[in-house]
C-alpha cells in the first residue's frame, strides 16, 4: 500500500524532517483512520469503580490485561476498599495476586495503596495527577489511565504498545515516557488524549506489533514513514492480524 508523499517542505525539529504542520495534519489524519478503525475501542481492564481500575492497572505490570481480569473478581470480593488493602493479610494477599507475578511486589503496593488511601484521603481515590503520583505504585502511566477512564480527566498514557507506535508513526523520536506523553499530547487536542491512547495500544496489540508488524494490512500505511518493517503483502500481513478482545 504506498504512502501520502505529499508533505511540507521538510525543516528541523520534527523526526521525519516535515514541518510542524505537516506532522500535526498527518498525524492526525492517522488518528481520524484510527478512530474509524477502532470505534469501540476502551480499557480493556475490567472494573466498576476508580479504586478497582487503579488496583487492576497497578497489577498489570509485566502483565496482560488478560490475565489480570481473570484474578480481580476474587481480589475485588476479598478487598472491597482501601480500608482491607490496608489491613490484608500480606499472605493471603500474595497468595491472590501470585498468578500475575513479581507477587510480593504487588502485594506490598496494594497494602501500602490501601493505607496511604486511608491515611490521606479518608479512603477515596483522589481524581488529580498531583495526588495519585503519590501513592505507592503509581506513575504517570497508571495516573493518566485512571484519570482518563474514570474520572474522565483527559491523558495520556504512554505503555510500550504507545511508545513504540507513535515512534514507527515518526510522531515523536523521544524515549522517555513523560517526554513521549508531552510531545504526542501537543499535537492533539486534549478531549482526543484519553482515546487516542486506547486506540493507539489496540493498533498495536492487534496490528503493529513489536517484532513483525502487518504492515501490509495496516490501514495507517499510506501515512507511516515505517511502512515495509514488517510484511509489506496484504495476503502474508493478513496472517499476522490478531483482531480478538484482550479482556
Amino acid at each position: 500500500m504506498p504512502r501520502d508523499t505529499a508533505a511540507a517542505p521538510a525543516e528541523m525539529g520534527t523526526p521525519t524532517g516535515e514541518s510542524r504542520l505537516a506532522l500535526v495534519r498527518r498525524a492526525r489524519k492517522m488518528y481520524r483512520e484510527l478512530t474509524e478503525l477502532y470505534p469501540d475501542a476502551h480499557c480493556e481492564l475490567n472494573f466498576t469503580t476508580p479504586l478497582e481500575l487503579l488496583v487492576a492497572t497497578i497489577l498489570s505490570a509485566q502483565c496482560t490485561d488478560k490475565r489480570v481480569n481473570q484474578v480481580t473478581p476474587r481480589l475485588f470480593a476479598r478487598y472491597p476498599d482501601a480500608e482491607a488493602y490496608a489491613s490484608a493479610d500480606r499472605e493471603e494477599l500474595e497468595g491472590i495476586v501470585r498468578p500475575l507475578g513479581f507477587f510480593r511486589a504487588k502485594a506490598n503496593s496494594l497494602i501500602g495503596l490501601g493505607q496511604a488511601l486511608c491515611e490521606q484521603h479518608n479512603g477515596e481515590v483522589p481524581g488529580n495527577l498531583a495526588d495519585l503520583v503519590k501513592l505507592p505504585g503509581v506513575g504517570r502511566k497508571t495516573a493518566n489511565v485512571l484519570l482518563g477512564n474514570a474520572f474522565d480527566v483527559p491523558g495520556i498514557t504512554v505503555d510500550t504498545h504507545f511508545g513504540r507506535l507513535v515512534r514507527r508513526f515518526g510522531w515523536t523520536d523521544e524515549q522517555d515516557p513523560v517526554k513521549v506523553e508531552f510531545a504526542v499530547g501537543d499535537l492533539f487536542p486534549p478531549k482526543d488524549w484519553t482515546m487516542l491512547s486506547h486506540r493507539i495500544v489496540w493498533h498495536g496489540r492487534r496490528v503493529c506489533h513489536a517484532r513483525r508488524p502487518a504492515c501490509g494490512a495496516c490501514g495507517l500505511a499510506r501515512w507511516c514513514p515505517s511502512f515495509g518493517e514488517g510484511p509489506t503483502d496484504p495476503e502474508a500481513a493478513a496472517k499476522l492480524l490478531r483482531m480478538r478482545s484482550f479482556s
